[in-house]
């Protein structure tokens, strides 16, 4: 077999076990991410025997990985939905980021004896929660709209000021760079906010331009949502500022534009990142090397995990939540669900790159941390949310909206389905209440299609096909998301709920 041949079956295994191990993780109420971590390790020195210890490849893996995950978690972003959390999460993603640093910096210091440059290190590297590990384990508890919303918007925009911040502190500690703290912070704040106008600008550009031009197919659709992301990413790079926060603010802009094909557009997005952290953590498992881990790192990554949960973490939300009205249990849950991932480790390998002294022993810390805790924290949130009493057993999943563009009559095909919990189901065809000429057109039920009429009830698990006139897209999308989650009745009760088209 030809070494190319060779590979691409290796590959194609470990995408399958990683699968496998998604699924088991799914039981277990962990993370994937931590699952395909073990893959990475068996394949490692201790199992089948491959090293890879190539850091500079790791380090540009991992960001490119980190640029893509981070791309489709924009695309999923519902803005409609973090709006009104926007505040508070903005304020854990940056002051709370910051309090976090601070709190671990000081405990890093003079409760674990670190050099000043090792414990901002480590304070900077476990600030961020993981987006990807925050957004599988919630999808797994019912909690209220405003809470969840906090929660993953805040892993959402936390990671481009802690990347800024590592490098920088890298830099400080390698001897490469003296700056002072304030023009340390000028330059970091002059990165985020740019990153975020260059986000804006390519996210506006990119809609425009994809409204003005029809695709031969859906597919491509996202294939462009996609690219223009990452194009934001490069943007911001080449003209010198956050590339992370310009492709997560860019592709929230695209995700929700209004665009069709955008269920297609996140269904590939999220296949994208899914290849991609599974390709991130093997790697990393690849770089962690069991034989090299010490009692001492042991002890070391276990202690920090500690101070950052029970302390520097609680700090940091009550810091930053307590302006906006949330009660104890839900800052304490908060609190519990601030979960670590890939950032961390990422971020842990920018020292490693840079040769900094002790770097390897600095990158086990933080495995150790983040394994030991996740494995502690993810299965216990479905409980912690139950005895705190955040959960919301009525909160029902919200109707699915694809669009594809009729361009011949000036229209757009929505196909909608009845989740499990929605309040559509049993609702007339006439009791929708659609507006003037849109017309559902076709009902898929189990095996079977018929074409409805006005009596015509729902039942749970139909799909919908209306045919709408262009300019009342989003008006249908709304109304059937209020009936979705109020019944019938929703408008008269005064139930106002805007969706993402």
């Amino acid at each position: 077999m030809q070494p190319a041949d060779l590979a691409l079956f290796l590959g194609a295994v470990v995408v399958l076990l990683a699968a496998f191990a998604a699924r088991i993780g799914t039981r277990l109420g962990l993370p994937a991410l931590l699952l395909f971590l073990l893959v990475g390790m068996l394949l490692g020195p201790i199992g089948f025997g491959i090293n890879f210890n190539d850091l500079a490849a790791a380090h540009a893996i991992g960001f490119a990985a980190l640029v893509l995950i981070l791309a489709e978690g924009g695309l999923s972003t519902n803005w409609k939905d973090i709006r009104p959390a926007l505040a508070p999460a903005a304020l854990l993603a940056t002051v709370g980021v910051g309090v976090c640093f601070g709190v671990m910096t000081l405990l890093g210091h003079y409760v674990l004896g670190l050099h000043w440059s090792v414990a901002a290190l480590l304070g900077a590297a476990t600030a961020p929660t993981d987006s990807a590990a925050v957004f599988s384990v919630l999808r797994g508890v019912s909690l209220p709209n405003h809470l969840r919303s906090v929660l993953e918007a805040e892993s959402g925009l936390n990671d481009a000021p802690t990347v800024l911040v590592v490098i920088a502190l890298t830099g400080v500690a390698t001897g490469d760079s003296s700056a002072g703290v304030l023009p340390l912070l000028g330059s970091i704040a002059v990165q985020l906010i740019g990153g975020i106008l260059v986000g804006l600008l390519v996210g506006w550009v990119a809609g425009k331009v994809s409204r003005r031009i029809t695709l031969p197919s859906g597919n491509l659709y996202a294939i462009a949502a996609m690219a223009w992301a990452v194009t934001a990413y490069g943007t911001g790079v080449w003209i010198g500022v956050s590339g992370f926060s310009a492709v997560y603010v860019a592709a929230v802009v695209i995700g929700n534009g209004d665009l069709p094909y955008q269920h297609t557009t996140r269904s590939f997005s999220e296949g994208i990142a899914w290849i991609c952290q599974i390709g991130l953590f093997v790697m990393l498992g690849l770089l962690a090397n069991p034989d090299r881990l010490t009692w001492g790192s042991v002890g070391a990554g276990i202690a920090a995990g500690l101070l950052l949960t029970l302390v520097a973490r609680p700090v940091a939300v009550a810091a930053c939540t307590i302006w906006f009205g949330f009660e104890r249990n839900e800052r304490l849950f908060m609190s519990w669900a601030g979960l670590r991932g890939a950032v961390p480790i990422i971020l842990a390998t920018i020292p490693m790159a840079s040769n900094m002294d002790r770097a390897d022993e600095f990158f086990d810390v933080i495995l150790v941390l983040v394994v030991v805790f996740t494995c502690i924290q993810a299965p216990t949130l479905p409980a912690a949310a139950d005895i705190l009493g955040v959960v919301d057993p009525q909160m029902a999943k919200d109707v699915s909206i694809e669009v594809a563009p009729l361009d011949e009559i000036a229209a757009d095909l929505l196909q909608a389905d009845v989740p499990k919990g929605s309040r559509l189901a049993g609702v007339t065809i006439r009791e929708l209440r659609l507006p003037r000429n849109c017309v559902v057109s076709l009902i898929i039920r189990g095996d079977r299609s018929f074409t409805p009429h006005a009596g015509t009830v729902l039942e749970q698990g139909d799909e919908l096909l209306i045919v709408v006139p262009q300019g009342k897209r989003r008006t249908v999308a709304e109304r059937l998301i209020e009936i979705s989650r109020g019944g019938r009745l929703a408008r008269w009760h005064g139930l106002r709920v805007q969706t993402a088209d």
